[in-house]
């Protein structure tokens, strides 16, 4: 087994001296799992937790097993045992946070318990919030580490409120965050296509309204938002990994209109594609250029 060796809040270079009082950040980032790769039996000094953006992965904390997919967000404490293991023919990508407190004893299992699994977040505001750190994190400056401090500290509590929410659901009430998470799947399998109110409503039994509202409390956003967010990440990463032309790229995710396309991607992100697109050639050719 492996120990790694207790250092109080290690920073990295780009972030020293900016972390005056705790939660001290000591990692943040999206990884993206070499095939085969894993990590055997170690403790660390930190608290971590760790999400599934993509793909699964078999994680094991003090003996215990979980098979971890999309969504899905654990947590070990400082000195705890663990082990990663990637899966045959599965990708693995995730955000991976590393933190603590210093000498102070903040009560962190008080706030999320000692089940080390935690939930399933796809869609939900704690993944928009995880996404948000890891970005900030790679910032220099102490207004981003602020940023990133913060953002832990509204995880931590949004965490602990939906345990209590958990332990206190009646039995009807999980039925209906079953049905929303059967909608936010549906939603997330069929992004490329016309998906109507009233599908929604034959695959819950529930109607528009309730729907609409019962979805916003369960993920924070509405089916129809979460919708044009899936669209809005898929054609990104279409951008970025094919040579698809703006209308093609447009049509895979749902938009026969490539101008409705359009409108709504700048809408949302406040640039339009295309300049998006062109920031994409130029952060690669920037980075080209860096290691020549």
């Amino acid at each position: 087994m492996t120990k790694v060796p207790l250092h109080h809040h290690p920073l990295p270079e780009h972030a020293a001296g900016l972390y005056f009082h705790p939660p001290y950040i000591t990692l943040a980032h999206l990884f993206h799992a070499p095939k085969q790769w894993d990590i055997q039996s170690r403790m660390l000094s930190s608290y971590q937790l760790q999400y599934v953006v993509e793909g699964a992965a078999s994680y094991t904390i003090e003996g215990q097993t979980f098979i971890t997919r999309r969504g899905d967000l654990i947590y070990h404490s400082p000195q705890q045992v663990h082990e990663v293991h990637t899966i045959p023919n599965e990708k693995y990508i995730c955000i991976s946070i590393l933190f603590d407190f210093g000498e102070i004893p903040y009560p962190v299992e008080q706030l999320l318990g000692t089940k080390r699994y935690l939930g399933n977040f796809a869609g939900h505001t704690i993944e928009t919030m995880l996404t948000q750190l890891i970005t900030h994190y790679q910032q220099p400056g102490l207004a981003h580490h602020t940023q990133c401090q913060g953002l832990l500290m509204r995880i931590l509590g949004e965490l602990s409120g939906w345990k209590q929410d958990q332990e206190t659901r009646t039995e009807p009430q999980h039925k209906i965050k079953t049905k929303m998470v059967l909608i936010r799947n549906f939603i997330a399998n069929n992004y490329n296509q016309d998906i109507q109110h009233h599908e929604l409503e034959q695959l819950s039994g529930l109607s528009r309204n309730y729907i609409i509202v019962k979805f916003r409390n369960a993920f924070g956003i509405t089916p129809f938002d979460y919708l044009t967010r899936v669209r809005i990440e898929r054609a990104k990463e279409l951008a970025i990994q094919t040579n698809m032309s703006f209308s093609e790229i447009a049509n895979a995710v749902g938009y026969s209109d490539v101008h409705t396309f359009g409108r709504m991607f700048k809408k949302k992100l406040g640039t339009s594609f295309s300049q998006f697109c062109s920031s994409i050639v130029t952060d690669r050719i920037g980075r080209i250029n860096e290691n020549n």
